[in-house]
């Protein structure tokens, strides 16, 4: 019955440790710079669906589709990494010491 229960015990265990992980999904190096926008590479790696080296609207999402006619500079209805990499960043206010600006 004891050899029962502490194998009950080692399961138990090792599951909770496996869902903390698999919640936490990172590691610690992984979410450094987690509060940096994401690089052009990265946007078309989860964008560009299709495949064809440019974003079009409809595969656009997020605050990209909503600024998608001001980065589209030459207005053909997709945008390349070159419009992306020539877009303006969002400009987000500096914390300085414990938040403060």
């Amino acid at each position: 019955m004891k050899i029962r229960s502490s194998k009950f015990v080692l399961i138990l265990g090792l599951s909770s440790l496996m869902g903390c992980y698999t919640a936490c999904g990172q590691s610690p190096d992984e979410r450094k710079g987690k509060n940096k926008p994401p690089t052009v590479e990265e946007l078309f790696a989860k964008m560009d669906v299709n495949e064809d080296g440019q974003i079009s609207e409809e595969e656009c999402k997020g605050p990209l589709k909503k600024h998608f006619a001001k980065i589209d500079t030459n207005e053909d209805g997709y945008l390349s990494k070159e419009e992306l990499e020539d877009a303006p960043r969002s400009k987000r206010p500096k914390k300085g010491p414990k938040g403060k600006q």
